[in-house]
């Protein structure tokens, strides 16, 4: 058996835990969410519609927000409709900066055009959260902070508890990095406690963001680690701190996507500077990107 069959029956595995429900409709995605994608329109739509969303029949022409509307829990870009969902990109985005020499000027800066763009979030470390919460009050955009940033190999308790300060702080989304030593080994059952703790301590409300470091994991522990993450409970899998020696790549958030299905997030992080960066990255199936150049990005529109 090749590595790459081994993995199709790890994938396929994962993906068996599913094969006794009812046949989706079209347009259903694996995770049981409907993505508005290849030749679905909002009118097909009707009988899938979530409890409590629009009627398809009430959607009238296709536009991202019908879809949403209608039942979508992402929009794709390969609908041919990119120019449609280019002002929305913005909503996707984790406004970044973690530098160790980010100073309370950079921070105040990170919030205004966090705001002024209407990013998804900021994403500082967790010293900055009580300032970057107290600037972001009022606003929709979410105070986002990292634990066991960069490298993961904090114990389960430290973790547990930085979780703890940062919600105590202001924090409303976590991005937590897995312990890469455990995957490395095949300790699987660690990895997964380690997140767990981390979705425990965050509580209701709290988003998190299960860091793989793609990078330095070949895709068989990518799938396994994103297999541990939504066992954990994690909302999110992501692919990068930025601080390793490579970022996000359109192959590995694809799988990551593929394995999760659509009933977690998955976000793209490290190397995303450009507007195509970003679309390539949602076309692999991503649905919040992390960036430090996110002004950058949206204002270099075509």
């Amino acid at each position: 058996m090749t590595s790459r069959d081994r993995l199709e029956d790890i994938i396929n595995e994962m993906l068996g835990e599913k094969s006794s429900s009812a046949p989706a409709p079209d347009g259903a995605t694996p995770g049981g969410g409907l993505s508005a994608s290849g030749s679905m329109q909002a009118a097909g739509a009707a009988s899938w519609a979530r409890p409590g969303t629009t009627p398809a029949s009430e959607c009238g022409s296709y536009s991202p927000d019908n879809a949403l509307a209608c039942g979508a829990d992402r929009i794709s870009c390969t609908l041919g409709l990119i120019d449609r969902v280019r002002g929305e990109l913005s909503r996707l985005i984790d406004h970044t900066l973690l530098k160790a020499d980010a100073d309370k000027n950079a921070v105040l800066r990170l919030c205004r055009e966090a705001r002024e763009h209407s990013f998804a979030s900021v994403c500082v470390n967790p010293c900055w959260i009580p300032l970057a919460s107290r600037e972001l009050q009022g606003s929709p955009v979410r105070a986002c902070t990292v634990v066991g940033f960069p490298l993961g190999a904090s114990s389960p308790k430290i973790k547990a508890a930085e979780t703890r300060q940062a919600v105590r702080d202001g924090a409303t989304e976590i991005d937590m990095v897995i312990n890469i030593g455990w995957a490395k080994s095949g300790d699987w059952s660690a990895v997964e406690e380690d997140i767990r703790g981390v979705v425990e301590s965050a509580g209701r409300g709290v988003l998190t963001k299960v860091i793989l470091e793609t990078c330095l994991l070949d895709e068989e522990q990518i799938v396994r680690a994103s297999l541990a993450s939504r066992r954990a409970g994690a909302d999110f899998v992501k692919t990068s701190t930025g601080f390793s020696s490579a970022g996000a790549k359109a192959e590995h958030v694809a799988l990551m996507r593929r394995v999760v299905g659509a009933g977690m997030g998955v976000k793209a992080s490290g190397g995303v500077r450009t507007f195509e960066d970003a679309v390539r990255m949602v076309e692999s199936g991503a649905d919040r990107l992390g960036a430090s150049a996110s002004v950058a990005i949206v204002g270099s529109r075509p």
